[in-house]
């Protein structure tokens, strides 16, 4: 893995950041795209037998940022913490899950736990990996509250069907299937 300067890391994550929230505010995370090469990979665990994994810019665009953020309009994800490793290109960056819907109290619905992505720089500010992590059980208790509460909107009620349906969403493996593994790159 090269090494690259500090301070280019940094501006490629404030280049992230300030396109995340472009995007949070737009509703569309499809332009986050651009961010990453072409043969980029990009996955997550989604439980003891699912993962997740897009192989290259398009299904990254397609899956990861279209399909997978359908319903999520409205929710932000604050970075609470980056850490920058230069010698190894690597960035990795913590943030949170905040559902725009409130309970009665006024509080926000948050998915509790650590959330995070891990990402490989590959130069002319471009993400060449990226692996997310989140508390897959406590996304699926949050998710259950907004449902007894009544508080999902429309595209997150579609959403959790599609995921109910039994029907495997494009991107979505078995765990070991994927064209890509979760640790491969590392």
């Amino acid at each position: 893995m090269p090494s690259y300067p500090r301070s280019e890391l940094k501006e490629m994550m404030q280049r992230w950041l300030d396109i995340n929230q472009r995007c949070e505010e737009e509703l569309n995370w499809m332009p986050m795209a651009e961010m990453y090469t072409d043969d980029a990979t990009y996955g997550w665990n989604v439980g003891p037998t699912d993962e997740f994994m897009a192989v290259g810019k398009d299904q990254i665009r397609e899956y990861a940022l279209g399909y997978e953020m359908e319903g999520l309009g409205g929710w932000v994800y604050p970075y609470q913490r980056v850490l920058i490793d230069e010698a190894q290109g690597e960035i990795l960056g913590l943030w949170k899950q905040i559902a725009d819907a409130t309970r009665p109290d006024g509080s926000h619905y948050e998915i509790a736990g650590l959330g995070g992505s891990w990402f490989r720089y590959a130069g002319d500010f471009k993400w060449s990996w990226q692996r997310d992590f989140f508390d897959v059980g406590n996304a699926t208790a949050t998710y259950m509250e907004m449902i007894k509460a009544e508080a999902l909107t429309p595209g997150m009620q579609k959403r959790l069907e599609k995921a109910a349906s039994g029907k495997r969403q494009p991107g979505h493996y078995r765990v070991g299937q994927a064209p890509v593994g979760l640790w491969d790159g590392v």
